[in-house]
């Protein structure tokens, strides 16, 4: 029950930092701690696969720098590993004239942030790679690949236990405060100073705590008096899926091209590990951090969302998209009208509902989306045994061994390892 570094959270960031911090010191003893029985439940479970290339992100940022880094990463860990994947590519697609200029601009983006193998092509080339795509141009990222999330993470808990590393499942961490006595079975006085609860009383004693919470991570930072900004806002993104005799009409990635009035980027075409083809997905305020259905409810989550100024500063600026998002979200027909731009053939027939997500989506008070890593710690005897993994939004599971890295080299700054 004694450990150097406890790392709160399973999912595919958590893991990898655990994974890194245990290859960098095998002397240290590691844990990872997950409220869940199975690991990897959440976000890192229900995102849509894509292994991204880093055309999106603003150059010299930490999340362009990361993703490009995690991208190659990715791809060596799974030929190491034997993790299937498919370097299925994607297509940045102009379906209207006034996107062009901004398809340029994201060539030009992903250029600087050094993206292996783009080009931009015509209709004709598009039609090429997607036979049942209509664009006037396009921005071909062959890079771009699929893989199965769960699996990677699945493999870094595995290389954990194997360097000796502990992970403890079902141990929802309820409660970090300092010792005042040492625990009865060390000898070492406090070399474990810091005790984390969870909900059933059970405890463990650490030297140093990583949290990795994702959906949590707000709360978790201010139960141990660190600061609770920026503030996590759940949103809900809900899939459609093709129906399995149509999922030939789509061979990799197709997205549009992102419009930088809007929060999120919009309905995409996704093909999975398995076959099967996502469509979408939408963005809706969830009225449940872990609310993957339209009616899931959680008072406690509703109220701490809409009291917060900066989700109604969020809100008033983009109401007549909030407002389309959720019309979209009760009728598929209007989903589909949004599918209709890049492949005519779709019609509502060809669809299902598909699965949903939750993004954890970092919310300043100001209203605006927290667009990179956030790390920090607090201060006091606790808050400086601790660092909290703020903000790790898209592209974070395929940037995850280059977060990782990061991380652990912030973890031996700070806590002197």
């Amino acid at each position: 029950s004694t450990f150097d570094v406890a790392v709160v959270g399973a999912g595919i960031v958590g893991l990898a930092s655990a994974r890194e911090l245990v290859r960098r010191h095998p002397s240290l003893a590691v844990a990872v701690l997950e409220k869940e029985q199975e690991l990897a439940h959440h976000q890192s479970g229900r995102n849509s696969g894509v292994i991204h290339s880093g055309i999106y992100y603003t150059p010299g940022s930490l999340k362009a720098k990361l993703c490009v880094q995690g991208a190659a990463l990715c791809y060596q860990y799974c030929n190491k590993k034997g993790i299937p994947y498919k370097q299925c590519g994607k297509l940045i697609v102009a379906t209207e004239q006034d996107e062009i200029p901004r398809l340029k601009a994201l060539y030009e983006r992903g250029l600087q942030n050094n993206v292996r193998g783009l080009k931009l092509i015509g209709a004709k080339e598009i039609q090429e790679k997607e036979p049942f795509c209509r664009g006037l141009m396009a921005l071909d990222s062959p890079y771009t690949g699929i893989v199965n999330y769960k699996q990677v993470a699945q493999a870094y808990a595995e290389d954990i236990q194997e360097a000796g590393g502990t992970i403890l499942t079902d141990f929802e961490v309820t409660n970090m405060e300092m010792a005042k006595e040492s625990p009865s079975e060390s000898e070492d006085g406090l070399k474990y100073p810091v005790i984390v609860r969870n909900s059933k009383g059970e405890e463990i004693y650490c030297r140093h705590i990583v949290t990795c919470a994702g959906l949590y991570s707000d709360r978790l930072s201010e139960i141990s008096g660190c600061s609770p900004e920026p503030r996590i806002i759940p949103f809900r993104g809900d899939y459609l899926v093709l129906k399995p005799e149509k999922c030939y009409m789509v061979k990799g990635n197709i997205y549009p091209v992102p419009n930088p009035r809007f929060p999120f980027l919009g309905f995409h075409f996704t093909p999975r590990m398995d076959g099967s083809v996502w469509l979408g997905p939408n963005a809706v305020l969830a009225f449940k951090r872990e609310g993957y259905k339209l009616l899931d409810f959680s008072t406690g989550d509703f109220l701490d969302a809409v009291t917060y100024r900066g989700l109604w500063k969020l809100v008033l600026r983009n109401l007549s998209y909030g407002l389309s998002e959720m019309y979209r979200a009760c009728f598929l027909s209007a989903q589909v009208k949004q599918l209709q731009k890049f492949i005519p053939e779709v019609t509502i027939n060809d669809v299902l509902r598909g699965p949903s997500g939750v993004r954890a989506q970092a919310l300043d008070s100001d209203g605006n989306l927290v667009d990179d890593f956030v790390f920090d710690g607090g201060s006091g005897d606790i808050g400086s045994r601790i660092l909290h993994v703020r903000n790790a939004p898209s592209p974070a599971a395929t940037s995850s061994l280059a977060i990782a890295k990061m991380i652990a080299d912030e973890v031996k700054q700070r806590f002197e390892l």
